[in-house]
């Protein structure tokens, strides 16, 4: 079990944290500081840069923690003196110590079942996602449902034969799969490829229309090849969902359990201490709370709840939950849908795709639908955060979200945000900060998606306003950083290098000119992350008082090299005063 095993790494880490490797300056101040009468500390992080991102007092060298909390940050001898006899001490060897990583936007029970499904992103191409399923197959109990995460059509090597639209058809991957029914997710959770045996147990055929918001693509004859675009995805997914549910509620709980527990493992490696977790339902909500007030939730959660209006009419007060579990949960907001994603050319635009003349994109919610989820959370104090990624859907919600803000908010710092805000109108940009709106935005997006996004949607709409955190930054806007794990990866240092350098893979550059500055890009993983939770007050900064939630690099990417910034890796992770994550020095620069 994760938990059983994070306490017993930090066991084991008791005997790497190093009174026998401190410099002999400390010792000699600690002989020193004895009898000083300073109340002592859990654990001393010394000998580093410290880049705190508290303007009160921007860098150190050490810190001082006393159980969850911090007691001090100062230079090595200031710090020293609150050294006691049960005190343990990390010597950070020079290394850049950092606010631990909030993730802004992640999808954290989807991470831990990123980890028990089949993993696609590594797939070159449509061959390789055949075999990959083949084999699942092969290996699977007769009848059972087989899932995957992960392809991405843009990325392959070549092109699917044959394909619609550049999307595989399904036949193939139903030769290999006959007797088990296989959904296949496309890496942005905006398209669905499912096997012959899935559409079979669906019902789905050549005469089954496609819902509003969603899209069955069919071939020349009519045809269902396999996948199904936003709100079709239902059609699958509900019957996959019902079988999961036939399953004894022991066995669902545990399942669930253990995705957790995969998930929290994730963050620690890569240092991210909180997740903002863009949707969840009230039943996973529950269980979250119960896992943290029974102290089985490490990394701290802040929840968007996704159920639809008439499910949470009533019901939202009961789940106002804030800093649960000490401080490992809080509950206050919802998460809609205004449209889909670019990749899947589900993203709702002003003007038709370059790539796809006869279409727009999908509204995935109806206007109505959206003005009462925003009604609903403006009277129950809820923050409102909903996904929209075109230039239309962006402005609607600017649009509802002025109207709400304007009949509802009584002065209330509400601090309502769009994720993603992938694809401005530049007459939009403005709007963020004039309505006080954050910008929930993912750096690795950009790099991710840039080699195809001026095939989408032109060079002039993506130059003026693809990814433009410059433009919102220069205008006063707030902008967050996430990853959409497991869209992507929940590691930060791709997504830190991402929005610094927008260098896609093969080295050119997406726009440079809306790179944002080393210290901006860490503020948004940090500082500016916790506001857009309404955190910012024990967390996002290292200074006393607040959450010791603190991650060490292996390198300084604040200063290396740009090029060097990849390679970079966590040292330590430490959340609430604990060290979760270290890693041996040998082999560490």
């Amino acid at each position: 079990m994760i938990h059983s095993n994070l306490k017993f790494k930090a066991r084991r880490l008791h005997r790497l944290l190093l009174p026998r490797r401190l410099v002999p300056l400390l010792a000699v101040l600690f002989a020193l500081a004895c009898g000083r009468g300073e109340e002592p500390a859990t654990l001393l992080l010394v000998g580093g840069r410290i880049l705190t991102m508290d303007e009160a007092s921007p860098e150190a060298e050490a810190i001082a923690i006393r159980g969850e909390t911090i007691l001090a940050v100062g230079t090595n001898a200031e710090i020293v003196r609150f050294r006691g006899k049960e005190t343990r001490v990390l010597d950070l060897g020079g290394r850049l110590a950092v606010p631990g990583f909030i993730d802004g936007h992640a999808h954290f029970l989807g991470l831990g079942r990123s980890k028990q499904r089949l993993d696609l992103r590594g797939a070159k191409n449509w061959r390789e996602i055949v075999a990959i399923a083949e084999k699942a197959a092969k290996e699977a109990e007769l009848g059972r449902w087989i899932l995957g995460r992960g392809w991405h059509q843009e990325k392959w090597d070549e092109a699917p034969d044959p394909n619609v639209e550049g999307l595989p058809v399904h036949a193939a991957l139903s030769a290999v799969s006959p007797d088990h029914p296989v959904l296949l997710t496309h890496a942005s959770g905006h398209l669905l490829l499912a096997n012959e045996k899935a559409m079979e147990i669906a019902g789905v055929t050549a005469r089954t229309h496609g819902p509003e918001g969603g899209e069955i693509v069919r071939d020349a004859a009519g045809e269902p090849i396999g996948i199904f675009r936003e709100n079709a995805m239902n059609l699958l997914t509900s019957i996959y969902e019902q079988w999961a549910k036939s399953r004894r509620p022991e066995e669902r709980r545990e399942d669930t359990i253990d995705a957790i527990r995969l998930a929290e493992e994730e963050c620690v490696r890569h240092g991210v201490t909180s997740v903002q977790d863009a949707g969840a339902d009230l039943e996973t909500a529950d269980l979250y709370r119960a896992l943290a007030e029974a102290g089985r939730l490490r990394v701290r959660l802040y929840v968007m709840l996704s159920d639809e209006n008439s499910v949470l009419e009533g019901k939202l007060p009961g789940f106002h939950v804030i800093g649960a579990g000490g401080n490992r949960l809080t509950v206050r907001a919802i998460k809609r849908w205004m449209d889909g994603a670019l990749g899947s050319h589900g993203a709702w635009l002003l003007e038709p795709y370059d790539d796809l003349s006869g279409s727009a994109g999908l509204a995935t919610e109806s206007i109505d639908a959206m003005r009462e989820t925003a009604r609903l959370a403006a009277e129950n104090g809820f923050q409102l955060c909903t996904h929209a990624i075109g230039d239309r859907a962006n402005r609607e919600v600017l649009d509802i979200y002025k109207e709400t803000l304007r009949e509802r908010a009584d002065g209330r710092d509400l601090r309502w945000r769009i994720e993603h805000a992938q694809h401005l109108h530049p007459d939009d940009v403005p709007r963020f900060a004039e309505l006080g709106v954050i910008a929930s935005m993912q750096g690795i997006h950009c790099v991710s998606d840039g080699p195809w996004v001026p095939k989408r949607i032109g060079e002039e709409r993506a130059r003026t306003g693809a990814y433009v955190w410059r433009k919102l930054i220069d205008s006063g806007a707030v902008v967050s950083n996430g990853t959409d794990a497991p869209v992507e990866g929940i590691d930060p240092i791709p997504g830190f290098h991402a929005l610094v350098a927008r260098r896609l893979a093969d080295g050119s550059v997406f726009y440079e000119e809306e790179r944002m500055t080393r210290e901006e890009a860490l503020a948004a993983y940090t500082r500016n992350a916790a506001y857009a939770a309404f955190e910012e007050e024990i967390k996002g900064s290292i200074a006393p008082g607040k959450l010791a939630d603190i991650a060490v690099l292996s390198r300084d990417i604040l200063t290396v090299p740009e090029e060097e910034i990849p390679g970079t890796v966590v040292w330590a992770t430490i959340l609430g005063g604990e060290v979760l994550h270290l890693l041996e020095s040998s082999g560490i620069e």
